[in-house]
């Protein structure tokens, strides 16, 4: 039997007390321990972005994080986007331009452009582009994905 390990984090605001064993990734602990299942696995091994979270300010995908190294840290997943019933701008903007389709790597490109945005308010399309070539998507040509992005930056800088 596996020794399990005390963890104490920061999920999207709310403190989080849970028990994980060594080998076991922040992915599993977040859907498995915590209940947030809105954090999807795609490959588990870093090269989808579908299970993307937002760890201490930086974007990594869950996958490929242990669970224990979430002690103390500052974890944002797709739960923290919206605030109660309303909507983030960039969940409006994929709802209205269409720019998920069977939802497995939405979440991960939603936190994704989230982070990309706070970096820079007002990306270009190849910025967008590029910053969103770690999600991967099998049901899209990504072009709605980068319209809804780039309204929702749009949206946000009032402009």
């Amino acid at each position: 039997m596996s020794k399990k390990y005390h963890v104490t984090t920061s999920v999207n605001g709310d403190e989080y007390d849970f028990l994980c064993e060594p080998q076991q990734s922040l992915l599993d602990v977040l859907r498995d321990n915590l209940m947030l299942t809105g954090t999807k696995e795609g490959c588990a091994t870093g090269d989808c972005g579908a299970c993307s979270v937002m760890l201490d300010g930086r974007l990594v995908c869950s996958c490929l994080v242990i669970g224990v190294e979430a002690g103390g840290k500052k974890i944002e997943t797709i739960e923290g986007m919206a605030k109660g019933d309303t909507l983030h701008p960039l969940q409006q903007k994929f709802l209205e331009l269409n720019g998920l389709q069977c939802g497995i790597c939405t979440p991960g490109i939603l936190v994704a452009a989230r982070a990309l945005l706070e970096k820079n308010p007002d990306p270009s399309e190849m910025e967008v582009r590029y910053w969103l070539a770690g999600n991967l998507c099998r049901c899209t040509g990504y072009d709605k994905v980068i319209r809804a992005v780039m309204a929702a930056a749009t949206e946000m800088r009032g402009a």
